[in-house]
Protein backbone atom coordinates (compact mmCIF):
# COMPACT_ATOMS: atom_id res chain seq x y z
CA UNK A 1 0.00 0.00 0.00
CA UNK A 2 1.54 3.36 -1.16
CA UNK A 3 2.64 5.49 2.24
CA UNK A 4 -0.56 8.26 1.18
CA UNK A 5 -2.67 6.02 1.15
CA UNK A 6 -1.90 4.72 4.69
CA UNK A 7 -1.66 8.27 5.92
CA UNK A 8 -5.21 8.92 4.42
CA UNK A 9 -6.34 5.34 6.24
CA UNK A 10 -4.72 6.35 9.87
CA UNK A 11 -6.71 9.42 9.68
CA UNK A 12 -9.57 8.17 9.06
CA UNK A 13 -9.57 5.18 11.38
CA UNK A 14 -8.59 8.02 14.15
CA UNK A 15 -11.53 10.52 13.07
CA UNK A 16 -13.53 7.30 13.56
CA UNK A 17 -12.21 5.91 16.92
CA UNK A 18 -12.70 9.89 18.24
CA UNK A 19 -16.33 9.99 17.05
CA UNK A 20 -17.25 6.76 18.59
CA UNK A 21 -16.42 7.73 21.35
CA UNK A 22 -17.90 10.62 21.51
CA UNK A 23 -20.87 8.86 20.75
CA UNK A 24 -20.36 6.55 23.27
CA UNK A 25 -19.42 8.91 25.94
CA UNK A 26 -22.08 8.26 28.77
CA UNK A 27 -23.04 9.74 32.10
CA UNK A 28 -22.89 7.88 35.15
CA UNK A 29 -23.88 10.46 37.87
CA UNK A 30 -26.52 13.31 36.37
CA UNK A 31 -28.49 15.32 38.72
CA UNK A 32 -31.23 17.56 37.12
CA UNK A 33 -31.07 21.38 37.72
CA UNK A 34 -34.00 22.90 39.30
CA UNK A 35 -36.40 24.54 37.40
CA UNK A 36 -36.38 28.37 38.85
CA UNK A 37 -39.56 29.05 41.04
CA UNK A 38 -39.97 32.24 39.72
CA UNK A 39 -39.96 30.79 35.65
CA UNK A 40 -41.98 28.23 36.93
CA UNK A 41 -44.73 30.38 38.36
CA UNK A 42 -44.66 32.41 35.21
CA UNK A 43 -44.81 29.11 33.24
CA UNK A 44 -41.55 30.38 31.19
CA UNK A 45 -39.69 27.10 30.19
CA UNK A 46 -37.84 25.83 26.73
CA UNK A 47 -35.09 23.73 25.74
CA UNK A 48 -31.35 24.93 26.45
CA UNK A 49 -28.67 23.67 24.42
CA UNK A 50 -25.20 22.90 25.89
CA UNK A 51 -21.71 21.23 25.38
CA UNK A 52 -19.34 20.19 28.02
CA UNK A 53 -15.99 19.32 27.76
CA UNK A 54 -15.78 16.55 29.69
CA UNK A 55 -11.83 15.00 30.56
CA UNK A 56 -10.50 11.75 30.20
CA UNK A 57 -11.40 11.11 33.77
CA UNK A 58 -15.35 11.95 33.30
CA UNK A 59 -15.38 15.21 35.26
CA UNK A 60 -16.68 17.88 33.47
CA UNK A 61 -14.04 20.38 32.57
CA UNK A 62 -16.23 23.35 31.12
CA UNK A 63 -19.52 24.34 29.23
CA UNK A 64 -20.74 26.17 26.84
CA UNK A 65 -23.91 27.66 26.33
CA UNK A 66 -25.25 27.18 22.52
CA UNK A 67 -28.43 28.54 23.04
CA UNK A 68 -31.93 28.79 25.27
CA UNK A 69 -33.37 31.68 27.79
CA UNK A 70 -30.02 32.93 29.63
CA UNK A 71 -31.83 32.20 33.02
CA UNK A 72 -32.71 28.43 32.53
CA UNK A 73 -28.83 27.67 30.77
CA UNK A 74 -27.40 28.99 33.49
CA UNK A 75 -29.15 26.87 35.99
CA UNK A 76 -28.53 23.99 33.07
CA UNK A 77 -24.92 24.68 33.27
CA UNK A 78 -24.51 24.54 37.16
CA UNK A 79 -26.01 21.56 37.07
CA UNK A 80 -24.14 19.68 34.66
CA UNK A 81 -21.16 20.48 35.84
CA UNK A 82 -21.53 18.59 38.87
CA UNK A 83 -22.10 15.55 36.33
CA UNK A 84 -19.78 12.53 36.22
CA UNK A 85 -19.50 10.87 32.27
CA UNK A 86 -17.45 7.39 32.03
CA UNK A 87 -13.93 7.91 31.72
CA UNK A 88 -12.28 7.80 28.26
CA UNK A 89 -8.95 8.38 27.06
CA UNK A 90 -9.30 11.68 25.45
CA UNK A 91 -11.23 15.12 26.59
CA UNK A 92 -14.61 15.12 24.34
CA UNK A 93 -17.11 17.62 23.57
CA UNK A 94 -20.61 16.03 24.50
CA UNK A 95 -23.78 17.91 23.45
CA UNK A 96 -26.31 18.11 26.13
CA UNK A 97 -30.03 19.36 25.87
CA UNK A 98 -32.19 20.13 28.46
CA UNK A 99 -35.94 20.76 28.62
CA UNK A 100 -37.80 22.81 31.44
CA UNK A 101 -41.13 21.82 30.52
CA UNK A 102 -43.52 25.03 31.67
CA UNK A 103 -47.01 22.81 31.77
CA UNK A 104 -45.83 20.06 33.75
CA UNK A 105 -43.21 22.39 35.50
CA UNK A 106 -40.65 19.59 34.96
CA UNK A 107 -37.06 18.98 34.05
CA UNK A 108 -35.59 16.35 31.43
CA UNK A 109 -32.35 15.49 29.86
CA UNK A 110 -32.36 14.68 26.49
Amino acid sequence: MNKGLQIIALFFALGCTAAAETAERQPLKQSLPEYPAILKKLKIGGTVKLNALVAPDGTVKKTTIDGGNPVLAEVACNAVKKWKYAPASQETNVPVEITFDSQSAGVSVK
